[in-house]
């Protein structure tokens, strides 16, 4: 029974990314599941690792997170084997997702680390990304590891704004009064 268990905690987790078109970080699945109560959060991170060891599904890590998205063996195992999902736990992860789409795409869209140079100079990198791929890559260099941590921090919520900014200032058309 315990096996089952296993099998049936694997594969909401491969239905789940299965369901998104971008990665999930390990926060993402395990609050979705926890808020379900469908498992505790060790046997939820124990069904990650197997599925990792399996190579179902990879993993990236960037900054202090882990981001999980399905391959194509987890895509070939999961039709195997997902009539073992009941139809009340596919609608509960179909609608989640509906309800936190933008906010799950969000949180996995825009990226911001920073990392120790040498002595006395920090470089925070910032990114945002659009279907797994950059719209805007800025790495900037600080002095300090606090202002490493502000750009940071300050990113997830100005982004759009400086791209926004970035585009149109890089776009706009000269004047015409060079004759």
């Amino acid at each position: 029974m315990e096996s089952d268990a296993f099998t049936l905690y694997k594969l909401i987790i491969l239905f789940l990314l299965n369901k998104v078109d971008f990665p999930l970080t390990n926060s993402q699945i395990s609050n979705f599941i926890l808020e379900k109560g469908y498992t505790n959060y060790f046997n939820i991170q124990q069904s990650i690792s197997e599925l990792m060891e399996a190579e179902f599904i990879n993993m990236e890590s960037i900054g202090h997170n882990s981001y999980y998205k399905i391959n194509d063996e987890g895509r070939e195992t999961l039709s195997f084997f997902d009539n073992m999902i009941s139809s009340a736990i596919r609608e509960e992860i179909i609608d989640y997702l509906k309800e936190n789409q933008y906010s799950l795409r969000n949180e996995t869209s825009i990226l911001a680390e920073y990392f120790d140079v040498k002595k006395g100079d920090f470089m925070a990198r910032l990114r945002v990304l659009e279907k797994g791929e950059p719209i805007i890559d800025l790495s900037i260099s600080v002095p300090t590891e606090n202002e490493a941590s502000k750009l940071c921090n300050n990113w997830k919520t100005e982004s759009q704004k400086i791209y926004a900014f970035v585009l149109s200032t890089l776009l706009k058309e000269e004047d015409g009064n060079n004759e």
